[in-house]
């Protein structure tokens, strides 16, 4: 762990093994691309998978991939809304910086949190348990961009007790059915500009980036198994005559 990055350096000034998960980082420790169009990692970590989601499914290892639908809680008019779309998948190990950002600059639309399993998310796993990111309990944020609908998703896994987002703080642990909140009123409206924090897992697991079909292409220097930090540019839009995003200095300033 690279404590020089953190706003806070030393071991004894964490108060417990979750408040150093959740660390903050110092102010620039995560630059954004100077060009506003371009969208950004979401945390940082290794990228597990990334790719085309094919009729309806989405890739997690050798021999393995898993439902669409059944990853955003089974609404299959939501799952229409991503069809033939792009995916990443980012695995963060426990070393590695908790909070989730959002890609592009964007408006929640729906929360939706899923309960399941907490099976690991480490290779290992990811290569021998069938369809383990849509068993796994996981929160799913739908956010309106420039670039049509994307799904940040935040997936569970073992030890990991929470996840907290800035708009609802502590998400999970809870149990029961798929709850859905639909953030669409404007005394509701949840904005964030590229970059801004989203939440945080209370120890580690996995990030998945959804958007829909001719939205925007992954840039050709990220392949499976590389690092990513939060921040670095991760796509751009298909659409060359795309308006330019809001200025992230308003971010910045916050």
């Amino acid at each position: 762990v690279n404590m020089g990055e953190a706003k806070r350096e030393g071991a004894e000034d964490y108060i417990h093994f979750n408040d150093f998960f959740t660390r903050s980082l110092k102010d620039g420790a995560r630059p954004l691309p100077e060009d506003p169009e371009l969208i950004v990692s979401p945390a940082d970590g290794v990228i597990s998978q990334m790719g085309d989601i094919k009729n309806g499914r989405i890739f997690q290892a050798k021999g393995h991939d898993y439902s669409l639908v059944e990853l955003l809680g089974g609404d299959l008019e939501l799952g229409q809304e991503f069809m033939g779309g792009k995916f990443a998948t980012i695995y963060l190990s426990p070393r590695d910086y908790h909070r989730v950002h959002i890609p592009a600059a964007g408006t929640l639309h729906r929360m939706i949190h899923v309960p399941g399993r907490l099976f690991s998310v480490n290779q290992g796993t990811v290569e021998n348990i069938p369809n383990l990111f849509a068993r796994n309990e996981r929160m799913v944020s739908i956010f309106d961009t420039q670039y049509g609908p994307m799904a940040v998703i935040m997936v569970g896994a073992i030890n990991v007790a929470s996840i907290e987002t800035v708009w609802a703080g502590l998400v999970t642990p809870q149990r029961g059915q798929v709850a859905s909140v639909d953030y669409g009123e404007a005394s509701q409206a949840v904005e964030l500009s590229r970059g801004g924090e989203l939440g945080r897992f209370k120890l580690g697991s996995t990030a998945i980036v959804l958007f829909g079909k001719d939205q925007i292409d992954w840039l050709e220097n990220w392949q499976p198994g590389l690092s990513i930090q939060m921040g670095e540019a991760m796509a751009r839009s298909q659409d060359k005559n795309l308006k330019k995003a809001p200025s992230d200095d308003a971010a910045e300033e916050k």
